[in-house]
């Protein structure tokens, strides 16, 4: 029996595609509108703080009301629609975020009930080949090379205790 199953989760292939199928389709349509920025044009660009949507807020708002006021170097009709599709996108930019927040989320516990099982299994092998059980002492050593130091592997020799009390 499990001592520490944090999550117990399961995903029928039904789900699994629709999951798939989902993303699909949402890649369908964006992929041929959407660019891929550089890390270097990432800081570049940023994002804009919500301080300074209720600057663009304002004048559009401004550009509407007065367009005479509107400079000759700004292309109102493409401001426009630059801001029609960023308010487009904003909702299933949140839907999304949450998606990816529950998902991360429920795998980060996945991944620690997977790693808490695997060190109790290394530890009870490793008790199991101290107690000369038939078949433990490949098992452990296999799995003891996981806990070597750099410079012990490089001599030869394991260094595990204190990476296993790491553990």
């Amino acid at each position: 029996m499990a001592i520490d199953n944090l999550i117990s989760v399961e995903f029928s292939a039904q789900e699994l595609k629709t999951i798939d199928d989902a993303i699909g389709a949402i890649l369908g349509v964006i992929q041929s509108k959407a660019v891929n920025l550089t890390p270097e044009e990432r800081r570049q660009y940023g994002r804009i703080a919500d301080k300074n949507k209720v600057l663009v807020d304002k004048c559009k708002l401004y550009m509407e009301q007065a367009p005479s006021t509107v400079p000759p170097t700004i292309d109102k009709a493409e401001f426009d629609k630059d801001y029609l599709a960023r308010t487009q996108l904003e909702a299933p930019l949140k839907k999304l975020d949450r998606v990816i927040e529950m998902m991360t989320d429920t795998k980060t516990l996945l991944d620690y009930d997977n790693y808490t099982a695997a060190v109790s299994y290394y530890r009870y092998v490793k008790f199991l080949a101290t107690q000369n059980q038939a078949g433990t002492t490949s098992i452990y050593k296999d799995l003891s090379t996981h806990y070597q130091t750099r410079a012990a592997a490089t001599s030869g020799t394991t260094n595990t205790k204190d990476e296993e009390n790491k553990a």
